[in-house]
């Protein structure tokens, strides 16, 4: 008995010391190095790997099979663009590993950044 008196004696004070550091760093600067990290993860977050199966120069379309687009809540399949600029198509061609982002411009999925991947 005098043991699970201890036991959680000492849970509690871990308790109310953790939650105390956490409220001490909560107002405290993030390290520069850190801070460039979670920029770049958001940046790279944001676009979606995949591969072009089709450049259409004259409806200034592209086909691609890609991953999932969380920012569009959108599964991983193979499906036609528009894109936000047609001089992107020059860029890139069939077999293309890309990144790229996309987003839902009056009502049509558009490809709005492309880039092929390293």
């Amino acid at each position: 008995m005098k043991n699970l008196k201890t036991l959680l004696l000492l849970t509690a004070m871990l308790a109310g010391a953790t939650s105390a550091y956490a409220a001490s760093r909560a107002g405290a600067p993030m390290p520069m190095g850190d801070a460039k990290k979670e920029i770049s993860t958001a940046a790279s977050a944001d676009m979606a790997d995949g591969e072009i199966r089709k450049v259409d120069m004259d409806t200034k379309k592209i086909t691609i099979k890609h991953g999932e687009i969380k920012n569009l809540d959108m599964p991983g399949m193979t499906m036609v663009f528009q894109v936000k600029d047609p001089a992107m198509l020059d860029n890139v061609k069939a077999g293309d590993k890309v990144q790229f982002r996309a987003a839902n411009e009056n009502g049509k999925l558009t490809v709005t950044e492309i880039q092929t991947a390293k």
